[in-house]
């Protein structure tokens, strides 16, 4: 197991003057926004954001590496790989979409997702305070693989019972099912 710690970047976003006035008299509401991009181009979105004063939020965690030649060497990895935060309007968000390596917002529909600002909040204050590793997402109803212990390779449904997670697993040819307790290091999503 690597040892984690965080490190992110916060930048300011400056409004462009509005060239109307009905646009002057309409309030600008930043929220923030999980940015995608392309694989292994969040630093360089986040390069860009900064030097657009774009006000943004990128975790990152620290581990050793290894290269082939035996030297052992501190490394930063986005804690979510292909995402950062953006804190801007939604209506100005299509316009950062020019940004090379940014392909998308998460977005409903249309319109982006905000983020509550209490969770980057969180991901800012509290995630650098403590010792962290990444997990796969689980969703409660969604395929898992037990990996570790006597039933590893096993596939079923993952259920949640009380604060314990459970794995469901059925035969088919019977048509019948048991649940079985797992803890959450011990599933995998499957793909």
């Amino acid at each position: 197991m690597s040892n984690f710690s965080v490190a992110g970047t916060l930048h300011e976003f400056r409004v462009p003057q509005a060239s109307s006035p009905v646009a002057a008299t309409e309030p600008i509401a930043p929220v923030w926004l999980a940015a995608y991009t392309t694989p292994r181009h969040e630093k360089t979105v986040a390069r860009y954001f900064q030097s657009r004063a774009v006000e943004h939020f990128l975790p990152l965690y620290k581990t050793v590496r290894r290269w082939k030649n035996g030297c052992k060497v501190e490394v930063e990895f986005p804690v979510f790989p292909n995402y950062l935060f953006v804190r801007i309007d939604r209506r100005l968000a299509g316009r950062l979409l020019d940004v090379p390596g940014l392909l998308a917002f998460v977005s409903c529909g249309r319109s982006p997702v905000a983020i509550p600002d209490q969770e980057i909040e969180l991901l800012r204050t509290e995630l650098p305070k403590r010792r962290f590793e990444r997990h796969p997402y689980l969703a409660v109803g969604s395929k898992a693989r037990i990996i570790s212990g006597p039933m590893a390779g096993t596939v079923g449904i993952l259920v949640r019972r009380k604060n314990s997670l459970r794995v469901v697993l059925s035969v088919e040819a019977i048509r019948q099912s048991i649940a079985v307790e797992v803890d959450d290091d011990e599933v995998e999503p499957m793909r």
